[in-house]
């Protein structure tokens, strides 16, 4: 995108020889890879790779619920939050909004030494799965 005379424009991403686009945030992300396993539009297993620890089992409890299963309109992440209590750790929320019904999910991410991010826990409004 350039604006006439070939400059570009403020604001617009740079693109070009040794310049990428700009890279979602990792909370973004992973928001909208688990409304797509709690919707039921992707399978659980395809968060495998992407958690640790309990988040999966608590991912996979959460998604035999269907939670956030519609009829009509599908599950969007309307906004995140998140805070970083430390340098490689980052707990999120995020406002899921569905038609007119609006829900809140809580995830916590963590960079592994081979700096990819993982979820490590998953929380959405409503009955937690029972810890042992």
């Amino acid at each position: 995108m350039t604006a006439p005379g070939g400059a570009v424009p403020p604001g617009a991403p740079v693109r070009g020889p040794g310049r990428t686009a700009p890279q979602p945030r990792p909370t973004d992300l992973f928001a909208e890879r688990l409304v797509a396993v709690l919707s039921g539009r992707r399978p659980v297993h395809c968060m495998l790779r992407h958690t640790v620890g309990r988040a999966y089992d608590e991912l996979a409890w959460l998604a035999e619920r269907g939670p956030l299963r519609t009829r009509g309109t599908q599950p969007v992440v309307r906004d995140i939050g998140y805070y970083v209590p430390r340098r490689g750790a980052i707990e999120a929320f995020a406002r899921i909004g569905a038609g007119d019904r609006l829900r809140a999910m809580a995830f916590r991410l963590e960079q592994g030494p081979d700096l990819r991010w993982r979820c490590t826990a998953v929380e959405l409004g409503g009955p937690r799965m029972p810890h042992d």
